[in-house]
């Protein structure tokens, strides 16, 4: 059975860590770089990959090709056959109506389009990630952020960059659990340990997501409404996976900034 070595290159994990990046950064540089299209970048860095796993890593070519197959079978089914459902959920409310009706309902809230951005691409958006998980959050914000009014890549930019914030616990915390089943280390540590990190990064994150929408103006109009989403999103990430339970933390979380931010809106 294959037992793998984490740092083949040098006896370094440093080392071994910068080999094992070089097909990311092959995707990187075709992408972004040359403008390679994105299946040819794709499999170009899957073949680099394979190379270094069995000529680095030692793996047998064989489990290097299960690995592979399995990986894009995974790509295929879940999340391509997500994308595929909210691009029809998106269209779908387009042609029922159904899409100004969700304007109507968060300029209710606020007409002010930095405030819904946060609380769908945020709020709305941690909330869907603790629940489904697997992309379901990005691509359902965007389209409701497009719905809204903004624009198609600013909305996706702004799904993504919202989606930081949830993401280390995931669809229900599966990473953790995932986590708890590969080490061994019980999953409430590993929930607790986490949860007093991500918790910086989630207070700057709604300010990361005013300047994108509205660069400088967005930062110093819409800054108390930024401090309170990610202050509060933190603080209750905190104390729900310390202190309540680590499944239950990105759902917590998700509620407590929504309210927050509803409630300085109201004020």
């Amino acid at each position: 059975m294959f037992r793998q070595v984490y740092d083949p290159v040098a006896h370094s994990l440093g080392w071994s860590s910068l080999v094992a990046a070089l097909p990311l950064l092959l995707l990187f540089v075709l992408l972004g770089g040359l403008k390679v299209k994105a299946w040819l970048a794709s499999l170009a860095a899957l073949a680099l990959a394979l190379v270094l796993a069995v000529a680095v890593w030692g793996m047998p070519w064989q489990q290097a090709g299960l690995a592979a197959t399995e990986g894009g079978f995974f790509g295929i089914f879940p999340i391509v056959w997500i994308l595929v459902n909210a691009i029809w959920i998106y269209h779908m409310t387009v042609e029922s109506g159904h899409s100004e009706v969700l304007r109507r309902s968060f300029t209710r809230v606020s007409d002010d389009q930095r405030v819904q951005a946060i609380l769908i691409a945020f709020c709305f958006g941690a909330l869907i990630e603790a629940l489904a998980g697997f992309g379901t959050p990005v691509l359902l914000s965007a389209a409701m952020l497009v719905a809204i009014g903004i624009r198609p890549l600013l909305a996706a930019t702004v799904s993504l960059v919202a989606n930081t914030a949830p993401v280390a616990f995931g669809a229900i915390a599966v990473p953790i659990t995932t986590l708890e089943a590969v080490t061994g280390i019980p999953a409430h540590d590993l929930g607790s340990m986490v949860g007093r990190q991500t918790p910086v990064l989630a207070a700057f994150v709604p300010f990361a997501l005013l300047a994108i929408v509205d660069g400088r103006r967005g930062l110093r109009e819409a800054w108390p409404v930024g401090l309170v989403a990610g202050v509060g999103f933190g603080a209750a990430q905190f104390v729900a996976s310390n202190y309540i339970a680590v499944q239950l933390t990105d759902i917590i979380a998700a509620l407590f900034s929504a309210a927050c931010v509803v409630a300085l809106v109201q004020l």
